[in-house]
């Protein structure tokens, strides 16, 4: 696909500050100006069997980023074998496999009690992150609004304590907080109830299948995104790569500019990886 140029796009916005965004998207004008990332969730099978040849395999498709998940907090979902390793070694591995990580996902606990956080720090620091992501709050089917507002206060309160270890906290959105409680989307509520500076948010493309935008979310919220997690679906909700589904990328990635989006963190099935980072890199 041929890039979009700046005046296909002036002739498809009204507001002047859509071409600042995009301007800036621009600016570089090489692919690779914007480093591509995996999430590691997906391939996590192949990374207990792995963890050295599976990260290269990923870099060799054009993946210059991955996101890890804790393995203390993973432990009995796919990481626990991780936990063999120190985190200065692993970190050595994902560097010479062509990577960096400057994000990993941590369980609501690891971020929120004294003593889990403090290791999640420790663990953060030596793996050279500079973005701690709670993954979600997993609270029950009957949680209220409340409930959440309360959960946002915790995150909020243990992010003080990352911040000032030098990082900066996150939360990454699912399906669950895209339905109403009191009249309320949660996701919404979610977003007046965490502190700006504290907690940044880490936007999942996924919730196009209910019909949620990110370019939507980025362009209402200035400033209060870190990352996203990128996949494409069809309108009968099937996923497919990036490129090939229903979200336009072009208006997403011009937005994430506005909405401080720093990183991209493609997350499918393993045979969607290569043509996702296929059409980024010439798109971008």
């Amino acid at each position: 696909m041929n890039k979009i140029t700046r005046r296909d796009f002036l002739q498809k916005t009204a507001g002047a500050s859509a071409a600042i965004a995009l301007s800036q998207v621009f600016a570089g004008a090489a692919a690779h100006d914007i480093p591509v990332g995996f999430q590691t969730w997906t391939v996590k099978e192949m990374l207990e069997k792995d963890f050295a040849g599976t990260l290269k395999m990923m870099a060799d498709m054009g993946y210059r980023l991955t996101e890890m998940c804790s393995p203390k907090g993973y432990e009995k979902i796919g990481f626990g074998h991780l936990l063999k390793m120190k985190t200065k070694e692993m970190r050595s591995i994902i560097n010479d496999a062509g990577l960096s990580c400057p994000s990993c996902h941590f369980g609501f606990g690891e971020m929120i009690e004294p003593d889990k956080l403090e290791d999640s720090i420790e663990f953060a620091q030596d793996l050279g992150l500079t973005d701690m992501i709670c993954s979600t709050f997993w609270l029950p089917k009957t949680a209220t609004i409340k409930d959440y507002l309360d959960a946002a206060d915790k995150l909020n309160k243990g992010a003080e304590k990352i911040k000032k270890a030098g990082l900066q906290a996150g939360f990454h959105n699912h399906d669950f907080e895209f339905v109403k409680l009191d009249g309320q989307l949660i996701y919404d509520a979610l977003l007046g109830r965490f502190d700006p500076d504290l907690v940044k948010l880490q936007f999942q493309t996924q919730v196009i299948v209910h019909g949620y935008k990110a370019a939507d979310y980025f362009t209402r919220y200035p400033g209060r995104f870190i990352s996203a997690h990128l996949s494409d679906w069809t309108a009968d909700k099937k996923e497919v790569a990036v490129g090939k589904g229903i979200i336009d990328w072009k208006e997403f990635f011009a937005a994430a500019k506005t909405g401080g989006v720093k990183n991209f963190f493609v997350e499918m099935e393993l045979d969607k990886f290569k043509d996702s980072a296929t059409y980024i890199h010439k798109l971008i």
